[in-house]
């Protein structure tokens, strides 16, 4: 089951929605008559998801460093103490 680089674009158009409506319908098309077709599709929303998963966490992983480093640090006090005020109840 090997995948061409344009097969993969228009998996990929597919996916995303960005192929034109002549691409789009043909791709529809194969993809009723092509079990290989409809099986690296779903392989390759699967890859997408993974990737989008590792990026949320590599996402949250710099966001709470940063956080850490903001509210934890000495020469950061100042800020942390005018955020803590915004948010705090008046």
């Amino acid at each position: 089951m090997t995948t061409s680089w344009n097969e993969t674009r228009q998996i990929e158009a597919h996916i995303m929605g960005t192929a034109n409506t002549g691409d789009a319908l043909l791709f529809e098309a194969r993809l009723m008559l092509d079990n290989d077709l409809a099986d690296k599709v779903i392989w390759q929303q699967k890859a997408y998801g993974a990737i989008q998963q590792f990026g949320r966490r590599q996402l949250k992983k710099e966001i709470e460093t940063a956080h850490q480093q903001l509210f934890t640090r000495p020469e950061h006090i100042g800020f942390s103490q005018k955020i803590k005020r915004l948010f705090s109840k008046q």
